[in-house]
């Protein structure tokens, strides 16, 4: 694959962007592993973002009934188009994945662009899909099954936990990629869930989410009283909690998140 891959780039005349973090991945083994650990039958519709220089893609196309292939970049795309034309199941589709509305598919297999982890991952976690392989930079992947407590919980965490499944599969080192990042990369398996527990309101539940991981080290009570004073609403009553509003941001697990916005329904109610 490394060797191909350095043909291609040579033919197209494509000289890596690294501003937008373009590696591609190199590794035959470790693609063949993608594709076994999504599970992929003949039935199935398969989704990729960022799909470069159509690697990755061909394989799925081989696997599955149907291939969405995502890709912004112009060039890569004209090359996706020429590389990809005799794969009657492919379906190319120009454009920002995270503007574009995402087709029906069983299966989501990518090889995430780093720059929009967080945001891209919300839009997967709120999209509906059978089961996910991504493969993230590895810090970010640490940060989706992170346990409260410690320094790589945060928003996206809590976010994944009430939507999804989330197992670290394996870590993949730089040389897997070409030109090989800086940091190393990790393989993730997201499988759609209900939440846990019951929340009663979600839109507010993932807003104070967002509000309280603004500031992850100070106590919630903190960024409680900011939120309430941004909706003009009396903060008096936060002692009714406060083995919650003391505790700091970062220890609260998500059960715990969702009985402090149960106590600010009460309070607008009230």
């Amino acid at each position: 694959m490394f060797l191909e891959t350095i043909k291609i780039l040579k033919e197209y005349n494509i000289k890596i962007d690294k501003k937008k973090g373009q590696h591609f991945l190199v590794s035959s083994n470790l693609l063949k592993r993608e594709i076994e650990y999504a599970e992929i039958k003949p039935s199935d519709t398969v989704l990729e973002i960022g799909a470069g220089l159509g690697t990755l893609t061909a394989a799925l196309a081989e696997k599955a009934k149907k291939v969405f292939a995502i890709e912004k970049d112009q060039k890569l795309f004209s090359i996706l188009r020429k590389r990809l034309s005799s794969f009657s199941n492919v379906e190319l589709i120009s454009g920002d994945a995270l503007k574009l509305e995402f087709p029906a598919v069983q299966k989501i297999v990518s090889n995430i662009p780093y720059s929009i982890s967080s945001p891209l991952t919300f839009k997967i976690l709120s999209s509906k899909y059978e089961r996910a392989v991504l493969i993230y930079q590895l810090e970010f992947a640490k940060r989706l099954t992170a346990e409260p407590g410690t320094k790589d919980y945060g928003r996206i965490t809590v976010g994944v936990y009430c939507k999804a499944d989330a197992k670290l599969l394996e870590r993949v080192p730089r040389k897997a990629f070409y030109p090989p990042p800086k940091v190393e990369s990790a393989v993730i398996l997201l499988r759609p869930k209900p939440p846990p527990f019951e929340i009663s309101n979600e839109n507010l539940f993932f807003e104070i989410v967002r509000f309280l991981f603004m500031h992850p080290n100070k106590k919630a009570k903190h960024s409680i009283k900011y939120y309430l004073k941004s909706k003009d609403i009396e903060s008096n009553k936060l002692e009714f909690a406060p083995e919650l509003f003391e505790k700091r941001v970062r220890d609260l697990t998500p059960v715990e998140i969702n009985k402090i916005v149960n106590v600010l329904i009460a309070l607008k109610k009230g």
